[in-house]
């Protein structure tokens, strides 16, 4: 479906098309972030990010805990630089792209936990994401146990106790369910949860051509994936990209369920009246 040529630009999405492992996930969140502001400087966010990293170098290396210093990490983010989130953050898309985050000082608990994970690495401390359900985090493997860190809610540090009686208040899941959902997760899986969450958004606000971009990056990543290309489909037509939509609606018809095919027909009719239009 897609040329390689689609992303040339993309150095880092590509490798996630290709399933690498050695993926800068800054920048991947940054060509993101591209989609919606062409032109984007991406050195502006990384010197910001490298700034906080120096600005943390020596009272890291005074530290003697994991957990003091991952206090120093969400003390310098949250409460010096006054980044976090809010629930105004959900309703907006420049929430998801990091070097609106950083200007608004807004964002979601994924997109904050990314600049979390960007600056910890820059001071040696390793903080992996964790794709926990509802509501992304962080966390660090340190001598005391494992230590989660809610970047959305001021960097709260929560050990896993702790971390499992908030998620289970929070999505009504017991323990034992919960306890598989806080395992490290790949920037792959990370990049599909930001661009789903985009995707979302866009839809609930009638925003075709925006979740157009949004759809093709998933379809790119997910290209066996019945549901991503129907949708690609269907966004395409709203979107008004009857030719690429098309090919996509006619693809799906030849496999979908059967309770999807009427709806599915009256898209590609739509697409090629609006084909039409064109001619």
């Amino acid at each position: 479906m897609f040329d390689p040529a689609d992303f040339s630009t993309d150095t880092e999405f590509r490798k996630l098309l290709q399933r690498s492992e050695a993926v800068d996930l800054t920048t991947a969140a940054l060509e993101l972030a591209r989609d919606a502001y062409p032109g984007l400087d991406f050195d502006e966010t990384h010197r910001w990010i490298q700034d906080r990293a120096e600005e943390l170098s020596s009272p890291i290396a005074r530290t003697k805990s994991d957990r003091e210093a991952l206090h120093l990490l969400s003390e310098c983010i949250a409460e010096k630089h006054g980044i976090f989130g809010d629930q105004a953050a959900y309703q907006s898309a420049d929430s998801s792209f990091l070097p609106q985050v950083i200007e608004t000082k807004r964002g979601l608990p994924i997109s904050l936990s990314v600049l979390y994970m960007a600056v910890a690495s820059r001071i040696g401390l390793d903080l992996v994401g964790i794709g926990a359900p509802m509501h992304f985090l962080t966390c660090c493997d340190s001598a005391e146990g494992l230590l989660y860190v809610d970047a959305f809610h001021r960097g709260r540090i929560l050990t896993e106790s702790e971390c499992l009686d908030w998620l289970s208040e929070l999505t009504g899941q017991p323990h034992n369910l919960l306890q598989s959902s806080l395992k490290p997760v790949r920037p792959r899986q990370i990049i599909t949860r930001m661009l789903n969450n985009l995707k979302a958004l866009y839809l609930n606000g009638d925003d075709w051509e925006s979740a157009w971009w949004v759809q093709r990056r998933l379809t790119a990543l997910q290209p066996a994936d019945y549901a991503q290309r129907r949708d690609l489909g269907i966004i395409g037509t709203k979107a008004n990209h009857p030719v690429e939509a098309l090919k996509m609606i006619e693809s799906c018809l030849k496999t979908c369920p059967e309770d999807e095919r009427e709806s599915l027909t009256a898209v590609r009719e739509e697409a090629l009246q609006k084909l039409s239009k064109w001619n």
